[in-house]
């Protein structure tokens, strides 16, 4: 009785999770879904997402590592709230994100005025699509990293210090190929996540087509004017490579 009730939710929630998601490939033709992808708002849309999301992650790799590493093998006070505050973003709603931003970046934020001084403008820019996408998914790629450096050995990172290795080359060498896994996991999972996002970009960057219209932007932006076939097609593509991403993760997860 158990074992069958177990399956029959089981079923359930995975049918409510599969079939709307499959039903989004039952809607247009294989044909239609490239003659959507192939729109130039479609297009321009793409170039936004991959310029953006690479920048981002980029950013995320030359700061987020240092900071995994300090967040693992760190002894020091207020660790705890520090780790806490990265992960912060996870569970702070993206809207609520957007406007953070805004409050403190856009013309009339915090430090609006004095960045306006020097000629920069923030808010409702290309720039302010990458701030939103590390703010979001960068804590992704810490958490990751964090667990990476935790499960290597330190004993390796000891022998190697013995054989006149500092500490630049020790790291370098020996930890992060050893917590590579974990490392390409989260950069995967971090670049998955800047490419969905949607409620901060909103906010903070607006959609502007050409400047700060990403993926999401634009099927929310193509649904509301009526083109819902273009908005399905770029559904459909952000479908599949969500799970090329999830297959990817798993695979460095159990490396």
């Amino acid at each position: 009785m158990i074992r069958a009730a177990t399956v029959v939710a089981s079923v359930l929630l995975l049918a409510f999770i599969a079939v709307p998601l499959a039903g989004l490939f039952a809607h247009l033709s294989p044909a239609q879904i490239g003659a959507g992808l192939a729109s130039p708002v479609a297009r321009t849309a793409l170039r936004i997402s991959v310029l953006t999301t690479l920048i981002s992650l980029a950013l995320t790799l030359a700061l987020g590592t240092p900071l995994a590493y300090v967040l693992a093998r760190g002894e020091f006070r207020g660790r705890t709230l520090l780790d806490a505050v990265v992960d912060l973003p996870i569970v702070v709603p993206p809207a609520v994100a957007g406007l953070a931003l805004l409050l403190v970046f856009g013309r009339f934020g915090l430090l609006g005025p004095p960045l306006r001084a020097l000629g920069i403008e923030l808010s409702f820019t290309t720039a302010a699509v990458v701030m939103a996408q590390i703010f979001v998914a960068s804590p992704f790629y810490v958490r990751a990293a964090r667990n990476g450096f935790l499960a290597v050995d330190r004993t390796l990172e000891a022998a190697s210090a013995t054989l006149g290795m500092g500490p630049l080359r020790t790291f370098a060498f020996v930890t992060v190929p050893l917590a590579a896994p974990a490392l390409l996991g989260g950069a995967v999972l971090c670049w998955a996540r800047a490419l969905g996002e949607f409620g901060a970009t909103i906010m903070f960057a607006g959609n502007l087509e050409g400047i700060s219209q990403t993926l999401p932007l634009a099927i929310y932006l193509n649904l509301e004017n009526g083109d819902i076939s273009i908005a399905i097609a770029i559904s459909v593509l952000m479908i599949v490579v969500s799970m090329a991403t999830i297959l990817v993760v798993r695979r460095y997860e159990r490396a």
